[in-house]
């Protein structure tokens, strides 16, 4: 069987282009599996994953979840709002004492960058970054490449803007790295003050237009205004941000071809959607939140593998 080059998914930059590929192909499996009257496969029994979140989370938390019990693991969750870190415990004592039972692996969301990084150093078990901070969260990425891949057949050669809030983004900088490692093109647009200043450097184009970034794109994924990790005002309003760079199925109509649009959700509707374009034939948004489950599946599986 092949394997993975890592023993953790810390983020998209430390894996390969063949990581991906066995990713993705693992994840097909896994979609037919899902697709089965009996949606569950003894993969990981006598796994023990722990759920360890230092932040707010519903879409990803409850799709890790799943995937682990899709495969049989035995699944322990830890939230930090009601937790003795509120006491002042510090992260590694706290994910030291929930290894002291015995845990195999940790999918972990914090909100300092950084930090899978410095626990995969310090422990045994494999870990998985949920997200950490405005840094990476790589499994969303590898599961909006593998829904371009399904609906585009492919992703090399083609041309993906992200659109929204990039500064305070993960999902932005996780996808930038995939999408480029497959070959894709791929350009960034919003207000300035939401664009990193040297985001160039990392081979993007930049668009100040929504509307010539929607010409030029074959797939548009559109972010959400991060506004509870902005610090100051960055813009106006949000009515203004909506007028300028908010995305409506008029301005989708009006395109001389047919895009494809993404959202990592949750969506703030009537902000940078309406509901219209994000209920329309264009978007494979909730294609996104099923293919997670296969992704997060996937993952899981070939990193218990390597043990």
């Amino acid at each position: 069987m092949q394997q993975l080059s890592v023993r953790h998914l810390l983020g998209i930059k430390e894996i390969t282009p063949q990581d991906i590929q066995l990713i993705f192909e693992t994840a097909d499996q896994f979609k037919e599996v899902l697709n089965r009257p009996i949606k569950k496969v003894p993969s990981l029994r006598d796994v023990t994953i722990a759920n360890v979140f230092f932040e707010n989370s519903t879409r990803t938390r409850l799709s890790f979840e799943l995937a682990e019990k899709r495969l049989s693991a035995d699944v322990i969750n830890f939230s930090a709002s009601g937790s003795s870190v509120k006491k002042g415990e510090t992260l590694l004592d706290t994910v030291n004492n929930i290894l002291a039972m015995k845990v195999d692996m940790i999918v972990m969301r914090h909100s300092s960058p950084g930090a899978p990084h410095f626990l995969s150093r310090k422990i045994k078990a494999n870990i998985v970054n949920a997200g950490d901070g405005t840094h990476e969260h790589p499994t969303q990425a590898l599961l909006d490449s593998f829904s371009i891949r399904q609906k585009l057949g492919e992703v090399a050669g083609k041309k993906i803007a992200i659109i929204g809030d990039i500064t305070h983004s993960r999902v932005a900088l996780s996808n930038i790295f995939a999408l480029q490692m497959q070959g894709a093109e791929v350009a960034v647009c919003g207000p300035p003050t939401l664009l990193p200043k040297f985001i160039g450097e990392l081979g993007v184009k930049v668009f100040w237009n929504v509307r010539e970034a929607l010409q030029w794109c074959d797939v548009a994924n559109v972010l959400r205004i991060q506004l509870e990790r902005q610090q100051g005002k960055l813009f106006p309003s949000l009515r203004e941000y909506a007028m300028y760079f908010g995305i409506n199925k008029k301005m989708l109509d009006e395109l001389n071809k047919e895009i494809v649009l993404m959202h990592p959700g949750p969506i703030n509707r009537g902000v940078e959607l309406t509901s219209d374009a994000a209920d329309s034939h264009h978007s494979i948004i909730l294609d996104q939140v099923e293919n997670g489950v296969a992704i997060r599946m996937a993952v899981l599986y070939l990193l218990a593998s390597k043990g």
